[in-house]
Order: structure tokens, then C-alpha cells, then sequence
């Protein structure tokens, strides 16, 4: 592809001069190194797919706010339709003059990182534009929205208790394959993993999105430490906060933080709450193994036929796991996929012996 960060470091070997042109590329010599060492996997169906500026603008009626989607960090963005008829998503990033390298950097790691994985639990980038200063990315269209909109009543369906186990399994399956090395040769960790950035498809499958701060683990090492703290405040892994060392278990701590609005339907911060409330994390950690007190937790909104007690409280001692302050004691995102999957055949079998014994009642 022509953005490839392998292409760009095989261009500084040839010519040392045009570093002092692009001090960006030889900033991150190091990651490129990495990847100069593991070929790219192969591409998506539509992974390189390059698009100008028009292509943009048609696709989305000169960026109609009827199309507008959502506002994030680096920009806005708007569902489109492209000229093959393909319903898409498209984020066109829109950042201060100070900002622009940033904004830059984000653009051309989502990029580089999107087209060499593939995974039904990550969102798929179907291409993108770079024309002039315009910066776009296309991805494939998520007709359910985010996660965050479904629990804070923003979307018309309510989520029961099965669909909201069936999206927690979806996401720590995806952040399993970022952290398995199978993509790039090296794990990658997500930094940015919330429950905005988890996005449903029609069949209410989980995708993992937004993958701009995302952080290749150096080769042969457990943790590595940044020199900024990069991510979303109430998802901070209070470890990373403090020593500025990031981990795997990082994006685990995150992970525990969505599992506890999926319990919960309340934001992982929520501002217009007292001080000492506002933090989901901090309101919630102390009674999540106590099975009397964890009953007035449930989130209101959920079924409660569509429950057991069972499920729950297996559910809340992984989430109270994830969150611990001491990133050691957290289990691994494969552990996690493991126990969700029992407690779905947990809530399962639970939903089922209730029913035939009504039945025979």
C-alpha cells in the first residue's frame, strides 16, 4: 500500500538525507524496524483501497450533517456511500494546526495496523484517503452503533443479559487475537479499548474500532514504558497512570471497566454524578463479591428473565478480577475468554431448568 511504514523505512536506508526532510519517519525508525522483520499477513478484501478527496465528498453529500454519525477526539464522522453502492463509514479527521502530527501519527498507525489484521471481532478498513492535508478513513458501516449508545438508552433495542454476554465474549476475543502476536509477529495493545470504541453489526457481533493509539509491544519484551499516557479517562490502568509502563494487561483493566457497564448500564464516568461517585470503578470494586449488595447493581434496563443470579456473580468476580490495581493479578484475555464462555452456558443452562420447571409446575 502506498503508506506502507515498511516502504518508508527502506527509503532511509537509500538516503539519509531525506530523514532531515521527514523527521516523522525518523522519529519511528524503531517501530518500522519491527515490522521490517515480519511481513505484512495478508490484506483485507479491501485494505489498501485508496480514495481522493471527491470520492469523499460524494460519498457522504459534501459531509451532510444528515450523514454525521459521531464526534471523536481526531474528528467527525459520517456514514457514506461509495460509488460500488457500499454502505461504509468513513472518519474524516479535522485537527488544530497543533494538533496535526498527532492527528498525522494516529492516521498513518490505523492505517499500517488495520490492513495487516483480520479478525471477525475488529472492525474492517475498507480504505482510505490522503489528499493533500485531508485525511480519511473508510471502514466497514456498523448499523447497531457503539456499545455506549445501546446502555445509556441512546439506541431504541434494549440489551438483555445474553446479548450483553454475547458482546463481552466478541470484544475479548478480539483484543485476544491483538494480544496472541498471530497478526504482526509481536502483540499489539488496543490503549484506547472502551465501550464507545466496541461497535454492533446487525447480528449484535462486537468489533473492535479506532486503533490510532494503539502500541506495538517491543520484540521479546513484557512491558514497555511511554512517555506520555495516552487513552480515555475511566479506562486508565492505574499502573500505567502512575509509572508510565504499559502492559497487556493495560487493555485487560479497560476490558474489566466495560464489563461493569454491561452489568451496570452506568458510564465508566459519569460527571454529573457527586465526586466520590463519578468513577464506576471506584463506586462499584468494593461490592462486586458481595452477592446481597451486587443485586441493586443490575442494571434496571435488563430482563430479568433473562438472568440468573449464577451468571451474574461469576460475571462480577471476572470484572473485579480485571480491575484489580496490581496489573499481576489480572487474568489474561484468554482466561477471560474462557470463563465468559462458561458463564454463558452458565446463564444458559440456568434460563433453561427455570423454564421446564415452570412448566412443570
Amino acid at each position: 500500500m502506498p503508506f506502507s511504514l515498511v516502504s518508508a523505512w527502506n527509503k532511509r536506508r537509500r538516503s539519509k538525507s531525506e530523514d532531515q526532510l521527514n523527521p516523522w519517519i525518523y522519529k519511528h525508525v524503531e517501530y518500522w524496524q519491527i515490522e521490517d522483520q515480519n511481513p505484512p499477513a495478508p490484506k483485507r478484501r479491501h485494505g489498501s483501497s485508496v480514495y481522493t478527496l471527491k470520492e469523499m465528498e460524494e460519498a457522504t453529500n459534501s459531509f451532510s450533517d444528515d450523514n454525521l454519525l459521531g464526534k471523536g477526539g481526531f474528528g467527525q464522522v459520517y456514514k457514506g456511500t461509495l460509488r460500488s453502492g457500499e454502505i461504509v463509514a468513513i472518519k474524516k479527521m479535522d485537527l488544530p494546526s497543533f494538533k496535526e502530527a498527532e492527528g498525522e501519527r494516529e492516521f498513518r498507525v490505523e492505517v499500517d495496523i488495520l490492513s495487516r489484521l483480520d479478525h471477525p471481532n475488529l472492525v474492517s478498513l475498507i480504505g482510505y484517503c490522503a489528499d493533500g492535508k485531508h485525511r480519511f478513513l473508510v471502514y466497514e458501516y456498523m448499523h447497531k452503533g457503539n456499545l455506549q449508545d445501546h446502555l445509556n438508552g441512546i439506541a431504541e433495542v434494549k440489551m438483555d443479559w445474553s446479548l450483553r454476554l454475547k458482546v463481552a465474549l466478541g470484544a475479548a476475543r478480539g483484543l485476544a487475537y491483538l494480544h496472541s502476536s498471530s497478526a504482526v509477529g509481536i502483540p499489539i495493545i488496543h490503549r484506547d479499548f472502551k465501550s464507545t470504541n466496541i461497535l454492533l453489526n446487525t447480528n449484535y457481533d462486537a468489533k473492535i474500532s479506532d486503533f490510532g493509539l494503539a502500541k506495538l509491544m517491543p520484540e521479546g519484551q513484557q512491558s514497555c514504558v511511554t512517555s506520555r499516557v495516552l487513552g480515555t479517562f475511566g479506562y486508565f490502568d492505574p499502573e500505567y497512570t502512575l509509572t508510565g509502563k504499559l502492559t497487556l494487561q493495560s487493555d485487560v483493566y479497560a476490558f474489566g471497566v466495560v464489563m461493569l457497564e454491561l452489568l451496570t448500564g452506568r458510564r465508566a464516568v459519569d460527571l454529573t454524578l457527586g465526586p466520590n461517585d463519578q468513577n464506576l470503578v471506584l463506586q462499584v470494586r468494593h461490592i462486586l463479591n458481595d452477592k446481597k449488595k451486587l443485586r441493586k447493581m443490575i442494571d434496571p434496563e435488563i430482563s430479568r428473565s433473562s438472568y440468573t443470579m449464577e451468571s451474574i456473580n461469576m460475571f462480577a468476580n471476572l470484572a473485579s478480577r480485571c480491575v484489580r490495581a496490581d496489573s499481576s493479578e489480572r487474568p489474561s484475555m484468554v482466561d477471560c475468554i474462557k470463563e465468559l464462555q462458561l458463564i454463558l452456558h452458565a446463564n444458559t443452562k440456568g434460563l433453561s431448568m427455570t423454564m421446564h420447571t415452570f412448566r412443570m409446575i
